[in-house]
């Protein structure tokens, strides 16, 4: 779509005349098929008229063509409401950083990085290969750092783990998360199940931006092959142990150890030596020929042993030869000599940190890991960073290389009693998950009441000020928290698996959809059964039914909750049961039933109340109030309502009160339209301040409903369309199911009923698909009003429709 004009309006009319011609259909049929009249698309394609951009939309849809590129062109001529503040979930951040600290003495490889610059420009993708400790990842950061400048857009950088022992390599799914997240693409804007999905999202979000990725550590072609980047000017540097061959589209560059005259001025640079004739590795040239021999002319090794002799001023070369030599082969050399240069906790603690699962980590973990104080922790951690044996990518976090981890995990194997390892383990997991336990209580969502039941939580946690604070530590630490989950697993720490996801709900319903909570809970599930007690069984069923439930798994969902209902008789444990009551109630509602949810949301309030917990029974008076609004019940909706507003909370958007002052925007918009407006305002802004696009589209379709019983069509209209927009950017079909038919109603009165029969057939199609059986009656019965007055047969007909649906709701 290359049209061109200097009117803007007539430009998109060209571009939509482009859509028709490749449609090769007329106006009539175009029309029909995009759910749009006659006359307004021929008023579209003559520039009489702008289009909303649904119909655009639309239209794109029909020929296959993506409508973003049009949005530009389309937001200058329309007329919208005044843009939103923009949320800092919603405005571009500053651009990420994540590249590694590039190596100041980077020395020789001039032809293999004229080969990856040649490579990157060619093919916009390199893959570099080579044994390990060979210099690959140096390599390919530095080039990165050379091409920063050219890609402002981001330098990115994940480590894949392909060769990381004691972990299995990073599987494509969380590698794109991450990368997703790094770009600070909204949660809502990733696809939650699918890995093609997930790479066409990835390559979207690259299109237009100017990112250079380094993917570190791959294992394979298959493992790299999504991360790729698609259409663009974005680069990808990989590195591998191995060679890529099944990347036919990415140039190799393969890495061989230095030569000799590098690897002399490598260990001269790193050891602090001017190279001139009275250094000690120039008195001592035989020497200085041993330990090139023994590091075997690796950079990692190199580095490694002249930072010994430059901090051992005493040290003749030949003494490090002699030290080096006492090492156990050509990896574990420099290594192990560097390790003997330590205290005795400096030692304990160097092994111990090979034990680690995770991938980065800070000074609470490594002083969990040793059973010290976090103070000793940091001292010890800056020691050993100083010593080259710990990494510090960034400030409070660090890490070790692949090759210092396994000889740290050698050590420990070798060194180390079973038992003190298993201890020093086990202290990990606590950690993680009483700090998860933490983090998940300072969210604004009902939290468990009962103690965390692992091992006990160490002296020194982090604290969490609030929930930013909390959701941040949550996602720099998502790899690590997969990775002791993992590790649980494979130990058989049931415990853990039980506790950790359950401490995870809350984050993943911001940031990371429902595929891997539901692995999650899965395992978790046959953790709880193994451990056979009653109410982490009963808990375990109610968290696997609720990640099903959001998932769109229904029927799974009403089978896990069924079986929790039986474990929770033998419980007695009247918080798990009014969690379990409350979210039976969601899934009732979702199905279309009336009494029943109604009477659990009910019943959810007493239970938690009964126990003590008035958070729990305002999320249970919250879904209730909306189930009354739904039904037409507006005031006791609003008596409700103006309950739950009554509860004290520290966070004006936990979610009951965002759900109160929306039911009272709307219970309220007739009688009180000032104060309805007044509530969707407040809403509307603390969905925009949380971030959450979600909750976003809820309130702007609320207010569409609310503008319109204030006879405010067309802002109404505006406001719909402002929601549904974000829908389709989140590429959230099922969420409309509940909207549509309100969306349809307010275009009927305000004179567009073929836009409402359009939606309200949306509806008839989704509702059935997704069990809604409420909102498939409610599309019948919208239908049957906008024909009442052109086609009373129809009309009937639907009603007729209507009524079945109905009353099988009403036999169930």
């Amino acid at each position: 779509m290359n049209a061109s004009t200097n009117d803007p309006q007539e430009e998109l009319a060209a571009r939509l005349r482009m859509l028709q011609e490749l449609s090769g259909l007329g106006v009539r049929a175009l029309a029909r098929k995009a759910g749009l009249s006659s006359s307004s698309l021929s008023r579209y394609l003559n520039g009489q008229t702008v289009p909303p951009w649904p119909a655009v939309v639309a239209l794109c849809r029909l020929v296959k063509r993506d409508p973003r590129p049009l949005r530009p062109l389309w937001e200058r001529i329309s007329s919208p409401l005044p843009a939103p503040p923009k949320s800092s979930r919603q405005a571009r951040p500053r651009p990420r950083n994540d590249l590694p600290r590039d190596v100041p003495d980077f020395t020789g490889r001039a032809e293999e990085l004229a080969a990856v610059f040649a490579a990157v420009d060619s093919h916009r993708a390199v893959s570099v290969d080579g044994m390990a400790g060979v210099g690959k990842t140096s390599l390919a950061v530095h080039a990165a750092h050379r091409l920063a400048g050219g890609f402002p857009d981001g330098q990115l950088y994940v480590d894949l783990h392909g060769f990381t022992e004691g972990r299995p390599p990073l599987d494509p799914d969380s590698a794109l998360r991450m990368l997703l997240g790094a770009l600070d693409v909204p949660s809502e804007r990733v696809p939650q199940e699918g890995l093609e999905q997930l790479a066409a999202c990835w390559r979207a979000e690259l299109a237009d931006r100017r990112v250079v990725v380094v993917l570190d550590n791959a294992a394979d072609a298959d493992q790299v092959r999504p991360l790729l980047p698609g259409a663009g000017d974005s680069v990808a540097l990989i590195t591998s142990r191995n060679r890529l061959f099944g990347l036919d589209e990415v140039p190799p560059v393969s890495l061989d150890v230095l030569g000799p005259e590098e690897s002399a001025q490598l260990l001269a640079r790193a050891s602090g030596e001017s190279g001139g004739p009275e250094g000690r590795l120039a008195r001592d040239p035989e020497s200085a020929a041993e330990v090139l021999r023994l590091c075997g002319r690796l950079p990692l090794a190199l580095r490694l042993a002249g930072a010994r002799l430059r901090h051992r001023p005493g040290w003749t070369v030949g003494i490090l030869a002699e030290r080096l030599a006492e090492g156990t082969g050509e990896f574990d050399t420099a290594f192990a000599m560097s390790v003997r240069q330590l205290d005795r906790p400096h030692a304990r603690l160097f092994r111990l940190l090979g034990l680690l699962p995770g991938e980065s980590f800070d000074e609470y973990v490594a002083a969990a890991l040793a059973d010290v104080p976090v103070r000793t922790a940091r001292a010890m951690l800056e020691d050993l960073v100083d010593a080259h044996l710990v990494q510090q990518p960034s400030a409070g976090r660090y890490r070790l290389h692949d090759l210092v981890h396994q000889h740290a995990r050698r050590a420990s194997a070798e060194e180390d009693p079973a038992a003190e390892r298993e201890r020093a383990l086990v202290r990990v997991l606590d950690f993680y998950v009483h700090t998860a336990a933490a983090a998940d209580a300072a969210m604004p969502f009902v939290s468990p009441d009962r103690a965390v039941a692992v091992g006990p939580a160490p002296a020194e946690l982090p604290r969490f000020a609030d929930k930013n604070a909390a959701f941040g530590w949550l996602t720099a630490e998502y790899g690590n928290l997969v990775a002791v989950f993992e590790t649980a697993a494979v130990i058989g720490a049931d415990a853990h698996v039980c506790e950790l996801p359950r401490y995870l709900r809350s984050y993943f319903a911001r940031r990371c959809g429902t595929t891997h909570l539901n692995a999650l809970f899965e395992r978790a599930l046959a953790a709880a059964e193994r451990l056979g007690e009653p109410l982490r069984l009963a808990e375990a069923y109610s968290d696997l039914g609720f990640a099903r439930y959001n998932a769109g798994r229904t029927a799974e969902a009403a089978e896990a909750y069924a079986a929790a209902r039986l474990r929770l008789k033998e419980a007695g444990d009247g918080r798990a049961e009014a969690e379990l009551t409350l979210r039976r109630g969601y899934l009732s509602w979702d199905a279309g039933h009336v009494e029943e949810p109604l009477e659990l949301f009910r019943l959810a309030g007493k239970l938690y109340t009964d126990a003590g917990c008035p958070e729990g029974a305002a999320h249970a008076a919250a879904a209730e109030s909306w189930a009354l609004l739904q039904l037409g019940q507006s005031e006791e909706a609003a008596r409700l309502a103006r309950e739950v507003l009554e509860v004290p909370h520290a966070d004006a958007a936990w979610p009951p009160a965002l759900t109160a002052r929306i039911v009272l925007g709307v219970a309220l918009s007739r009688e009180t339209p000032e104060a309805a407006s007044d509530h969707l305002r407040q809403a509307l802004s603390l969905a925009r301040e949380d971030g959450h696009l979600h909750n976003q589209a809820w309130c702007l379709n609320c207010r569409g409903v609310a503008l319109r019983h204030m006879g405010r069509y067309e802002e109404a209209l505006a406001s719909h369309r402002e929601a549904f927009e974000l829908l389709d950017e989140l590429f959230e079909e099922h969420w409309k199911i509940h909207f549509l038919n309100g969306y349809a109603e307010t275009c009927r009165l305000a004179g567009l009923p073929d836009e409402a029969l359009g939606l309200h057939r949306q509806a008839l199609e989704l509702g059935p698909r997704l069990g809604n059986r409420h909102e498939e009656a409610e599309a019948h019965e919208g239908i049957a009003r906008v024909l009442d007055g052109t086609d009373p047969e129809r009309a009937a007909e639907h009603r007729a429709a209507a009524r079945v649906v109905r009353e099988s709701l009403t036999a169930v």
